[in-house]
């Protein structure tokens, strides 16, 4: 598959990120746009779609180089502990049409 990966995602907040202090909360961003960053990607768009759904606090589109950007970044969210903080959701899309 050829092109960049889009990936759109939705989340919200869970319990334990509102159990961490200003300080943890800024660093745990930092390091999980910096673990983006270092692998090629980029956020195309963070918005809040908290005044019009109510499950999702948070939403996005980033984009990877290649698929093995994407698995490599989730696993680097796993290890920062991301998925303990968020509850989220998202799905993979490519390019139309395709070039």
């Amino acid at each position: 598959m050829a092109g960049p990966i889009y990936k759109f995602w939705m989340s919200r907040l869970t319990e334990a990120w509102y159990s961490l202090s200003e300080e943890e909360q800024n660093t745990l961003v930092a390091k999980t746009q910096g673990a983006l960053e270092n692998i090629g990607g980029k956020t195309i768009i963070m918005a809040t779609p908290a005044w019009s759904a109510e499950k999702w606090m948070l939403c996005g589109v980033e984009e990877f180089p290649d698929i093995e950007a994407v698995q490599e970044h989730t696993q680097r969210l796993f290890e920062l502990g991301h998925y303990r903080y968020m509850e989220c959701t998202s799905m993979l899309a490519t390019e139309w049409p395709p070039s």
